[in-house]
């Protein structure tokens, strides 16, 4: 579900914003850069604080 509210939220923004994205669950730090990847945008920063991972980007041309 992350990668999809991430998704919704990208296609929202304007070219070169940066997104913090924070999440609970442990796969986004694998999900969401790999999701990147594939549609164009920059992952900035990953990091895991325990209970909370996060993972800055910043939107790219799709």
């Amino acid at each position: 579900m992350p990668v999809i509210r991430v998704q919704d939220r990208v296609a929202k923004l304007a070219l070169d914003t940066v997104l913090e994205v924070v999440c609970t669950d442990p796969g986004v730090l694998i999900d969401i850069p790999a999701w990147c990847r594939i549609n164009g945008h920059e992952v900035l920063e990953t990091r895991d604080e325990g209970d909370q991972q996060i993972v800055i980007l910043k939107v790219g041309e799709p």
